[in-house]
């Protein structure tokens, strides 16, 4: 990382959505969030299902309206940046949703969906499926892929076009909204690794949404967590995931399964009692679900099959 300007910076950031009923209060869920990441950087963001992260990501892509703060690419304000300049700003500012169906048009070919956003930026057609090729090399796919529709891939190579279209324009920022969680346990690792190949033979930053903080440890420099729509911590990934300082950070560690099922079974029951503390309940041991089994669905396994465990990426 250099010592300029970040890439992204985001200050005091508040997104409201209206309330239910009539003259109904808006419902704040972003409550002056700060983040800055840097160029060539990887940013993971971290959370619970509901707490605002991504939000976080829709706002930076205009997707949905801040109500406060602001939002900064390469010094220049984009929180309210109009149609116009959103359209400039896409050359730059990608994105990989997390369902690698829906945001794939299922008429197009793949070659017509890697194009399209070529085409916008004024590359010739013919200039524009040579580039087709390349990118289809990148992610590793081969190369009738693109004469192919969507439905005739499976989760993982969907996933792998969502990322060669991402990278079509030759993006600055890309924003990778839980990229791997709908896929099963072996592609997650896949897909994980050719993201990190790619962010490391491009130098493109990613700012890394998910609720998995097992995955963000693995492919991050810094992570930073958020809850209920305020940051809590924000750290080098090696501290945060390891040794974290606040206790949601904590409940998330713990949250994360291992092989050895002694740990596995104290983790619950320490996860369980951290929560009943919490919430001012009674310690785990003493009333229903003693051993805390009854694991929080929305906390997928940092295990991926194939992983010993994951690694901690190196700073920048």
């Amino acid at each position: 990382m250099t010592a300029t300007a970040p890439l992204l910076e985001i200050d005091d950031l508040r997104v409201a959505f209206p309330g239910r009923g009539f003259r109904a209060r808006p419902i704040e869920v972003l409550h002056g969030v700060s983040l800055t990441l840097g160029e060539g950087e990887v940013l993971g963001l971290v959370g619970e299902s509901g707490s605002g992260k991504t939000t976080i990501g829709r706002a930076t892509l205009g997707l949905v309206a801040a109500s406060g703060g602001t939002i900064r690419f390469q010094g220049e304000d984009i929180t309210h940046a109009g149609t116009a300049q959103r359209r400039a700003l896409a050359r730059d500012i990608q994105v990989v949703f997390q369902d690698p169906y829906s945001s794939l048009n299922p008429a197009l070919t793949i070659e017509d969906i890697l194009s399209e956003p070529l085409i916008v930026q004024g590359v010739t057609a013919r200039d524009a499926r040579a580039r087709v090729l390349g990118l289809l090399d990148k992610v590793e796919l081969p190369k009738d892929a693109g004469q192919r529709l969507p439905r005739e891939f499976s989760g993982g190579q969907r996933q792998r076009v969502a990322i060669a279209r991402a990278l079509a324009p030759g993006p600055k920022l890309i924003i990778c909204d839980e990229p791997v969680s709908a896929l099963d346990l072996s592609t997650q690792a896949l897909v994980l690794e050719l993201l990190m190949d790619i962010q490391r033979e491009t130098g493109v930053s990613y700012l890394f949404i998910s609720h998995d903080l097992g995955v963000v440890r693995h492919v991050s420099h810094r992570v930073a967590v958020i809850y209920q729509g305020d940051i809590v911590e924000t750290g080098r990934a090696a501290t945060v995931t390891s040794t974290p300082d606040h206790p949601y950070t904590r409940r998330l560690l713990l949250a994360s399964p291992v092989a050895d099922p002694v740990e596995q079974r104290r983790r619950r029951e320490e996860r369980h009692r951290m929560a009943l503390l919490a919430d001012g309940g009674t310690p785990a041991g003493q009333q229903g679900d003693p051993a805390g089994e009854h694991d929080d669905p929305n906390q997928v396994s940092g295990a991926v099959a194939g992983w010993p465990g994951p690694a901690i990426r190196p700073e920048a």
